[in-house]
């Protein structure tokens, strides 16, 4: 017979105390009654319940979470359409390289392959975009499996984990003694790695004698930390440094490093190019933009990546910002460590930057209405603090923003990441502001991208969460509606792409927030400050050129 007098604890609140221990203050979540258990261990624990409109948006919620904090996030949402809703942020998580956990509810044991109401193969189903997926069999195990759970968020480069837990597994109660609660910084080894010695030494030796180096400080830059070493790296050894994904604000603009729209001409020019923490994906051409005469050299966190799609010359796997200190270290002292020779090589990518800019200029500059997206972004560039966190959520707007838009300080760009999902904005806005309150808040929304998640606008304003928010509106899906006018021509170009047009200044106010419509361009900045100055969450509703289309939209390769 049971000891009726022995400590217990039930399934849900194992999970919070697992949770707590990973250093999670709070968890992201649209409520089922089969995961109301975790909600009861969350507040025992201290942990806030954040309460969402659509799963997805808590999926990505805890995945913006992630990526400002340096914490997994973590987002519990019901069985079946709840843990479905929430496919797409995972999906999202794992080609971004995000760690969070996913708790999806499940079915009763007692209940298993008997047609139970939400019961789906939940875990057959994140299988394959999630670095861990299991059920938890057994009450004690509960704690035990959410920590094994975030310790292979970690395995290689981040990524996400998801569990299921059984209806009864969750709710059941067990003696304290049975169950194993892993102590906080007890179960998890350094996954810090700072290179193999040999070719570190050997990245040094190339840098040195390079003449015209070149590095892209992709997002693993900040996904490691490693900002203050890679900003040494390139000012010791005098490189050019461009940024792509999280790694934008490394250096500030106007650094005699910082480098934006010459990456093309450096890539195609270098002697010697450095890629750290990038893929060589759809963004990088598959490898095939870099110069086939470049020794190529590949910093990565996941050994699977380097090499990938194109031959490198060298490839180091470890932890970004370890490896670039050490090649700093190592490459001090030899001949000024090359810097003095590349004057000439900066200055030419200057140049190159400089016919950039002026090509653009007008369009940047433009009193047009409707407003060229050119000046919309360029507006906000200039409305951008050294504290602004910026947020693009939106296809053709936002690749605009991406030539543009230049955050100040390192950790202040947030975008969906390779698999390119629109609708991430609003839970983006939720996850920084709710992380970094002390931080401004500004993200540009593609209209169709607002769309998807926009409903969530409600929870900004319940939670008191201002941040300046922008709606390019140009009534269409204009990234595909170019690749259809371009591939079927205009007769056909307005199919399945062409939306109405909605006036998102009014439904922010009518969810409690500021908006204001500005057709002008004269208007933008004032209607920012307003917004910025009105202490709500707001939108701004630019109406935009239709007709006009970012380069990055007109050059995708899949139009071709």
């Amino acid at each position: 017979m049971p000891d009726d007098t022995q400590d217990v604890i039930s399934g849900g609140h194992l999970v919070a105390k697992a949770l707590k221990a990973e250093g999670v203050d709070r968890i992201y979540t649209l409520c089922g009654g089969h995961i109301i258990d975790i909600y009861d261990g969350c507040v025992d624990e201290g942990i806030e319940v954040v309460d969402v409109r659509h799963e997805q948006v808590a999926a990505h919620a805890a995945d913006g979470y992630a990526r400002i904090t340096g914490k997994p996030g973590c987002a519990v949402v019901t069985a079946g359409p709840g843990t479905t809703d929430a496919v797409t942020g995972v999906a999202n998580a794992f080609r971004a390289e995000s760690p969070m956990l996913l708790i999806g509810g499940q079915g009763a044991l007692t209940q298993h392959k008997m047609g139970s109401l939400q019961d789906l193969p939940h875990v057959d189903m994140m299988t394959p975009i999630t670095k861990f997926a299991a059920a938890v069999p057994d009450t004690a195990r509960a704690a035990d499996m959410v920590s094994m759970a975030f310790r292979e968020c970690y395995h290689g480069a981040p990524g996400p984990s998801f569990l299921e837990i059984p209806r009864d597994v969750l709710d059941a109660k067990v003696p304290v003694s049975r169950a194993r609660v892993p102590k906080s910084g007890a179960y998890r080894a350094s996954t810090r790695s700072a290179g193999d010695p040999e070719a570190v030494e050997k990245l040094a030796d190339l840098l040195v004698h390079a003449e015209k180096p070149a590095i892209l400080l992709g997002s693993q830059v900040w996904t490691t930390r490693g900002t203050e070493a890679a900003i040494d790296l390139v000012r010791t050894l005098n490189i050019p440094a461009y940024m792509n994904g999280a790694g934008r604000g490394t250096l500030p603009p106007g650094d005699p490093h910082h480098f934006q729209l010459s990456r093309r001409y450096a890539f195609s020019h270098a002697d010697v190019i450095v890629i750290v923490g990038t893929p060589f994906d759809f963004r990088m051409g598959y490898g095939k933009r870099l110069s086939p005469d470049a020794t190529v050299v590949q910093i990565d966190l996941d050994y699977r990546t380097v090499g990938k799609n194109r031959d490198i010359d060298l490839g180091i796997v470890g932890d970004a910002g370890l490896v670039l200190k050490s090649v700093a270290e190592a490459a001090s002292g030899r001949i000024n460590g090359g810097a003095s020779k590349r004057k000439e090589w900066l200055d030419e990518l200057r140049a190159a930057e400089q016919t950039a800019l002026e090509k653009r200029l007008p369009s940047l500059r433009s009193d047009a209405s409707p407003i060229h997206p050119y000046r919309l972004v360029s507006e906000i560039n200039d409305f951008l603090t050294e504290d602004s966190i910026y947020i693009g959520d939106g296809g053709d707007i936002v690749t605009f923003s991406g030539q543009v838009v230049q955050p100040k300080s390192p950790g202040h760009w947030m975008d969906p990441g390779p698999l390119g999902t629109l609708g991430v904005g609003v839970p983006f806005v939720l996850a920084a502001k709710q992380a970094r309150p002390d931080k401004e808040v500004v993200a540009l929304f593609g209209d169709g991208a607002f769309s998807l998640t926009g409903w969530d606008f409600e929870t900004l304003v319940r939670y008191d969460l201002p941040f300046v928010g922008i709606v390019g509106n140009n009534s269409s899906m204009n990234q595909i509606r170019y690749g259809q006018a371009q591939k079927y021509g205009l007769e056909r170009e307005r199919i399945g792409n062409t939306l109405g047009d909605v006036h998102y200044d009014k439904f922010a106010q009518m969810l409690g927030g500021y908006g204001e419509e500005v057709r002008d361009p004269a208007d933008i900045g004032p209607a920012l400050r307003r917004a910025r100055e009105s202490g709500k969450p707001s939108l701004i509703n630019v109406w935009v050129d239709p007709d006009a289309y970012a380069p990055g939209t007109m050059n995708q390769t899949m139009y071709k």
